[in-house]
């Protein structure tokens, strides 16, 4: 198993829930480390929308690991990889979770939608047989022998009602996955219930503007869940940031007026470490000189 992975292991095996904030880019994904976070989540609604594209399954299997690999390579802590519905089938999921492996992903997630999918919040989706999903799960197991986690989606609440999203759920806990992930649950007590019924590690979806209510992350360690993630909370605030100074330049020609709700040139220098690259171009510089110095 990987370090990253081990780490997610105890993050979740722990006795507090485990926040891990949607990240859509390396420069945010530093950022939430620096902040303290100890996992992170790569959202494929976040990915898509970052891309200018809705979430309905329209990423590719390398724009999704390319983009999991530019974030693993800058930061310490596990990331969450959504990898939709394993963009395939059976073998296709094998390959995918040993992808994400070798993108250094500790943890990878597969729900049970038919293609094209839905936002797990909206309206029109649809759910594949119970034996294909279990298959998947199966084959991402198989492909990765424990040595990522593999999480099973389930979007069966809105579909089919809540106890069929708990069967479920009891169905793929029996290919041996590390966590249950029951997404668009509508109340306290459903997760309540869900976590009643499933002995396995459990993670919530705390998303804006959809089917669940507003809960603290006290809530979700009260009810036993393990790990709560805020999927797109940091793009949507960056995107409303955005349109909020493209208005400002646009009235008044200016960015002034918007200067302390902008990052500082030398606070992004520090989370970038910006001086550390300086200082190895410097010393490159002077071993080349001296080099240059005694061929001649």
């Amino acid at each position: 198993m990987s370090k990253q992975a081990e780490s997610l292991r105890r993050l979740i095996s722990g006795n507090k829930v485990v926040v891990a904030p949607g990240v859509f880019s390396p420069a945010v994904a530093k950022l939430a480390e620096k902040e303290g976070f100890k996992a992170l989540y790569f959202s494929g609604a976040g990915f898509s929308n970052h891309l200018a594209l809705p979430d309905l399954g329209m990423t590719t299997l390398t724009e999704v690991t390319d983009a999991a690999r530019q974030v693993t390579s800058k930061v310490q802590v596990p990331l969450i990889v959504d990898a939709d519905t394993g963009f395939g089938e059976a073998l296709n999921v094998a390959r995918t979770v040993e992808e994400m492996k070798s993108a250094g992903a500790a943890a990878v997630h597969f729900e049970d939608q038919v293609l094209p999918k839905r936002c797990g919040h909206l309206e029109g989706k649809e759910l594949v047989d119970v034996d294909e999903m279990v298959k998947k799960l199966v084959s991402a197991r198989e492909a990765v022998g424990g040595e990522i986690l593999v999480i099973a989606r389930t979007d069966a609440r809105t579909v089919e009602g809540l106890d069929s999203a708990i069967e479920r759920a009891a169905a793929y806990s029996k290919a041996k996955v590390d966590m249950i992930f029951p997404e668009a649950l509508e109340s306290r007590e459903e997760f309540a219930e869900f976590r009643k019924k499933i002995r396995l590690p459990l993670m919530a979806n705390m998303t804006e503007f959809g089917r669940t209510p507003y809960m603290r992350v006290a809530d979700f360690d009260s009810l036993g869940y393990n790990l709560v993630i805020f999927p797109v909370t940091a793009f949507r605030a960056a995107m409303k940031a955005a349109k909020d100074v493209f208005v400002e330049l646009r009235t008044k020609g200016t960015q002034k007026g918007v200067l302390g709700s902008l990052m500082s040139r030398e606070e992004f220098y520090g989370l970038i470490d910006y001086y550390r690259y300086e200082d190895a171009d410097a010393v490159a510089l002077r071993a080349a000189r001296k080099l240059a110095k005694r061929s001649k």
